[in-house]
């Protein structure tokens, strides 16, 4: 048994005022108390004037990603050890960021799908993404082309066990030769995939970045979009219809926001050649929340430099420049990412699972607190400590 006593808490909806102790036993939380009450058995930690929260949650990473320039396309050229090793730089990364469950959105050769229950964090994983031949991360082996050979796609990745289906709507901007404005899927083959995958009870997920790719995805009835960037014409566009569209199959959207340094300038070039800026996809951001479409946190981690494993700080930050309360900006990456995956994270709630960090200052009021973990606990257990800490028995 674990007792955190903090100056505050935000319990994955809302701000609860100190000071607070947290209760947790056998893996799950017990109680959420204010004030500090003496707890028989348990072993006191005292944060001091830190925040605790849910662990983060980033529903958007590539562990088998080496946060370096091609990251992606350079698997094929990775032993099974490098990636092993990969991974786990990455995940001690997300967990030194706070981040305590993490959805891994595209492997190469299943090495996190198959090695998912050996590390700290709670990993979820699709496998290699659904893609069309010579289509958008297709070096991770996930080509498929025609209704047969996507189901059959669907059906490997059920026997492979993995949390979600990804499929690759569009092209995208690190696989060169792919249109990020255009489809690689038509609209029916969506929907095969969806339909073949939720007869096995796995939800579906799409990459999506033109427009049309993210109308299909929609229309087809995928569970949540990545990126949803909905380019066209040279511009992002976002019809009021497609929010509206959004809103009513509360469908997930990740923005994958989040970014340490500028793109390179292939990358940069290819964003200027279809009219896309962060500047405006964080206000797209925003436009989307106040039309009710449900957002989730997720960075993309591992594909480049600007884009290593860890920075859920900088993406959270991103949706507050984007205009969300920092209340809904902190449930993105909590309560509303577990409900995205599914699982019962993300809630200082008696029963849920006792996933749980420290920060130095209030996030409710300054989202760089984020900046500053301290004390991680996953399942109950102290996984790292950086704050200074009184612990007693």
């Amino acid at each position: 048994m674990l007792a955190l006593r903090a100056a505050r808490a935000f319990d994955g909806e809302r701000s609860i005022a100190g000071p607070v102790t947290v209760v947790t036993e056998g893996g799950k939380i017990k109680a959420v108390e204010q004030g500090h009450p003496d707890v028989a058995g348990a072993e006191v930690v005292d944060l001091g004037t830190a925040t605790v929260l849910p662990g983060l949650i980033d529903t958007h990473v590539h562990l088998c990603g080496d946060n370096s320039v091609d990251a992606l396309d350079r698997l094929p050229s990775f032993t099974p050890e490098h990636l092993d090793d990969v991974i786990a730089d990455g995940l001690a990364r997300h967990l030194r960021a706070g981040v305590t469950t993490v959805r891994d959105l595209g492997d190469r050769s299943w090495a996190v799908t198959d090695q998912r229950d050996r590390h700290r964090q709670r990993v979820l994983a699709s496998g290699p993404p659904i893609t069309s031949p010579r289509g958008h991360c297709w070096s991770m082996g996930g080509e498929a082309d025609g209704d047969e050979a996507l189901r059959r796609a669907v059906r490997e990745r059920a026997e492979h066990r993995v949390d979600v289906v990804k499929i690759m709507a569009s092209g995208g901007f690190a696989t060169p030769g792919t249109i990020v404005d255009d489809c690689q899927f038509t609209e029916h083959e969506l929907r095969v995939v969806v339909e073949e995958a939720h007869s096995l009870g796995l939800p579906v997920t799409a990459h999506a970045h033109s427009l049309t790719a993210v109308q299909h995805a929609v229309a087809a009835g995928v569970d949540g979009i990545e990126h949803c960037t909905c380019l066209s014409g040279g511009a992002m566009v976002i019809p009021v219809e497609l929010m509206d569209a959004l809103a009513e199959a509360d469908i997930a959207v990740c923005h994958t926001l989040g970014a340490t340094l500028a793109p390179p300038p292939h990358i940069r070039e290819a964003f200027e050649r279809v009219g896309m800026s962060i500047a405006a996809k964080i206000a797209a951001v925003g436009r989307m929340y106040d039309h009710g479409v449900r957002t989730v946190s997720g960075t993309d981690g591992g594909i480049g430099p600007g884009k290593a494993h860890g920075i859920s700080a900088h993406a959270l930050g991103n949706m507050v420049d984007a205009g969300m309360p920092n209340a809904a900006v902190l449930a993105s990456a909590t309560s509303q990412a577990a409900r995205a995956l599914g699982v019962s994270k993300g809630m200082l709630r008696p029963g849920w699972d006792a996933d749980v960090i420290a920060v130095q200052g209030d996030p409710m009021r300054d989202i760089t607190a984020l900046h500053h973990v301290g004390t991680v606990v996953i399942g109950g257990q102290i996984a790292t400590t950086v704050l200074p800490t009184d612990r007693r028995e």
